[in-house]
């Protein structure tokens, strides 16, 4: 995400420079950890300045993804120093990590928020938490976008009946959405199905072993691939099925939408921000199993409705969120807040 913002920007003529690669995050909030960290972020802060005291200073910082664990301990402090804007992008704020021993890195992202001239917020859940903590900061909303490039023009599903999935094999919520997808296809075994998944991680074996049951004939497993390779794969597809439990949003739910796939989804967290309900997909009630087999039973066994949601997915992600139209979304929100005379500069 942090990648495709930055060629938004530079699509609307901005000039961007990745100003450090200080990774900031902790996973305790262990006050020596923390310190050290914070350490380097003021060497990095004198590297900086002194750096833009020999060269013209930019005129925006602009952070993405500041959190509990990697609060941003050097945008706020340069751009106050040399008198810039700044600006957030998915900064996020939860009242339930104030008692968990995060205080201290809550109160920086609470004070970088307070800062910035706006924060972009890609879902209503970030920017409702972030206005209820910290009424006084300024939100714009900001949905999520992909580079539509690579996915074509819409075309008649080669295998309607081929579902296919893109994620990695890990732990936690990835595995959770491989049991779901696996029990629900279990449910529905005796339907004309194939599954084809793109990915690869550390729990590749037990991912694996969920779908054993099925056979080879009808789990086709690719590893890991590139952006063209699953694109093109996409393009072979005909329903993309993935439970999303716990996604942030999901960009492969775009993904898939853009090359043409109706989207089978839960509707829980951010999905119902990429996935328009009974329009480009279906999303089913969080963690009701019965409801998403039905649900990918219901694509399968209506091609007329599957080609309908599979035109609209097209069409919603290349029109709406695509790198073009966040560009503009982007520069628009820009001007709001900056003014004019920001960009007389």
């Amino acid at each position: 995400m942090a990648r495709l913002i930055i060629a938004a920007l530079e699509m609307a003529g901005h000039r961007v420079e990745l100003a450090s690669e200080l990774r900031s995050f902790t996973p305790t909030p262990a006050a020596e950890p923390r310190a050290e960290i914070a350490a380097k972020a003021q060497e990095e802060i004198d590297r900086l300045l002194s750096k833009w005291r020999d060269e013209p200073p930019p005129d925006l910082w602009f952070t993405y993804h500041p959190y509990y664990k990697t609060p941003d301990m050097i945008g706020p402090r340069v751009a106050a120093r040399l008198g810039i804007a700044y600006v957030t992008a998915e900064a996020s704020y939860g009242r339930r990590h104030d008692e968990s021993g995060w205080g201290d890195n809550q109160r920086l992202v609470a004070d970088a928020v307070r800062q910035a001239a706006v924060n972009l917020c890609f879902t209503e859940r970030d920017r409702a938490g972030l206005a209820d903590a910290i009424p006084e900061g300024r939100y714009e909303r900001f949905l999520p976008f992909i580079d539509t490039a690579p996915f074509g023009p819409v075309i008649e599903a080669h295998a309607p009946h081929r579902l296919i999935t893109v994620a990695m094999l890990r732990r936690g919520d990835k595995f959770d959405s491989y049991v779901m997808l696996a029990r629900a296809l279990e449910l529905i075994r005796d339907r004309d199905w194939t599954l084809t998944v793109i990915g690869d991680g550390p729990m590749r074996a037990e991912v694996r072993a969920l779908f054993s049951t099925f056979g080879d004939a009808r789990i086709s497993w690719l590893g890991e691939r590139t952006t063209p390779q699953i694109a093109e794969a996409l393009r072979a597809g005909g329903i993309y099925v993935w439970p999303g439990c716990g996604e942030a949003y999901g960009l492969a739910y775009l993904e898939a939408q853009a090359a043409g796939l109706p989207v089978v989804a839960q509707a829980t967290a951010g999905v119902p921000e990429v996935v328009m309900d009974e329009v480009t997909g279906l999303l089913t009630p969080d963690g009701d199993l019965r409801a998403y087999a039905d649900a990918i039973a219901r694509l399968l066994d209506d091609d007329r409705e599957r080609q309908a949601m599979a035109k609209a997915a097209h069409r919603f992600v290349h029109e709406e969120r695509s790198l073009t139209a966040a560009s503009a979304r982007l520069e628009t929100i820009l001007r709001k807040h900056l003014g004019e005379t920001y960009y007389e500069r």
